[in-house]
């Protein structure tokens, strides 16, 4: 189970310190409602009827697939989402550093892959450390070079040297990767020699193919080939290290999945060979979803898989009109220090007018132009419907992973703004 919030609420942003307490009672009692201004603003939200609905969409994807989801953590490093995310049937929970899996760790989580290379001596300690810890722990890491291993069984022998009665020995994930990309074997040949290295260390097991297909992604007929070509690499790795028994498992992990063009990797997946495969998806931000860049993306998952329904925003960031200095233009309470835009600026997405407790659509001609740290900037047609100081404004998101990081906690609302509950983040 996560562990509870352990800061005072004066610590954390926006939270409600009139309540004179964390404890997630006393705050589901409160039924505080952010339509009331019950909250100061800007603040981030969640939908709990969205949240749900994506935590199934995707747990249900996997297993139509008949593939394992080990959810990207990073996206929310908060407890009480990876709590959800276990409870819904994830396999494991994928991180990008030792430090972040502690969380998951911490979480109940129990399988964890590190999409990532360690190195680090004191990563390696603490990697050590939390497998004594936890006898049922098992984790991946990813290797992609000789120098690695090398490093890694260095550092082993000076660790043994001083610690004789606690061996030393890790999983880890054979990385494929994209030339001009990111980490990863650029060659077949590398690859298979790297594997034969990895086999053959006393410090070190091969679980497993790895690879990233998410650079890939741009929305085109393009898409398919590149990830298949990918996909085809990796099989043809794991093919030669079947065959020369280079796998230290008696099942062997295939994994792949960001959360773009996650479908596409798939078949890749679930390939055959002489002994268990299990294919593992990393998609992470499919837990909130957003409006921009992965709303794009999803829509084309749709349109391939021929679905029904997809994926549902359920990050908000809520702010208020704080002045309208001129015509055509208003300044909200939200800036770069509370809401993503390394992909794009926010949106839009609704507003509740001063003193009403309704959700109303915004003038289609509104449009978030720039953040400073503390100030959005939202420009409009003078001449049509214009927001007043006091207004809230709700603005939609482009990349959940960006936004999460500024928040140390999070309500989740219901669709009639009451909070329920809330999530706590651990960046």
């Amino acid at each position: 189970m996560s562990d509870p919030l352990s800061i005072q609420a004066c610590t954390l942003k926006h939270f409600p310190a009139e309540l004179g307490t964390t404890a997630p009672e006393a705050f589901a009692a409160a039924r505080l409602n952010v339509y009331d201004n019950a909250f100061a603003f800007p603040l981030a939200v969640l939908n709990q009827p969205a949240l749900e609905h994506n935590l199934q969409w995707m747990q249900r994807f996997a297993r139509d697939k008949g593939v394992s989801l080990a959810p990207h953590g990073k996206t929310t490093m908060s407890p009480e989402l990876f709590d959800q995310q276990l409870a819904a049937g994830a396999w494991g929970l994928t991180f990008a550093t030792l430090f972040q899996a502690q969380t998951g760790i911490r979480a109940g989580a129990r399988r964890i892959i590190i999409a990532n290379q360690v190195i680090c001596d004191a990563d390696l300690r603490q990697l050590q450390s939390l497998l004594q810890m936890h006898p049922d722990l098992q984790v991946w890491f990813l290797v992609d070079s000789m120098e690695q291993v090398g490093y890694i069984e260095a550092w082993a022998k000076r660790y043994g040297d001083s610690n004789p009665q606690r061996p030393v020995r890790f999983d880890c994930l054979l990385e494929i990767g994209i030339a001009g990309q990111r980490t990863g074997c650029r060659e077949f040949e590398q690859a298979l020699a790297l594997a034969r290295c990895v086999h053959q260390s006393p410090v070190l097991a091969l679980g497993g193919i790895e690879c990233y297909e998410g650079n890939l992604a741009t929305d085109t007929e393009k898409d398919k080939p590149a990830v298949d070509a990918l996909m085809s690499r990796c099989e043809a790795v794991a093919r030669a290290c079947e065959q020369q028994q280079l796998f230290d498992s008696d099942e062997i992990i295939i994994s792949a999945g960001g959360s773009a063009i996650f479908d596409l990797v798939v078949p890749g997946l679930k390939i055959s060979l002489n002994r268990p495969v299990r294919g593992v998806l990393r998609s992470g931000c499919y837990i909130t979803h957003d409006h921009g860049v992965y709303q794009r993306h999803l829509a084309k998952v749709q349109e391939r898989e021929h679905l029904q329904e997809s994926l549902r925003p359920a990050l908000e960031v809520w702010t208020m009109v704080q002045s309208v200095p001129e015509p055509g233009l208003a300044l909200l309470t939200c800036g770069k220090r509370d809401i993503s835009y390394d992909l794009t600026l926010p949106f839009v997405t609704g507003y509740a007018p001063v003193g009403e407790r309704v959700r109303s659509a915004p003038g289609a001609t509104w449009q978030i132009t720039g953040l400073n740290d503390q100030h959005a900037y939202l420009h409009f047609d003078a001449a049509g419907p214009a927001p007043v100081v006091g207004d809230r404004i709700i603005l939609g998101i482009s990349h959940p992973c960006t936004t999460f990081d500024k928040w140390k906690w999070m309500p989740v609302i219901d669709d009639n703004g009451q909070a329920r509950s809330y999530i706590t983040t651990r960046f």
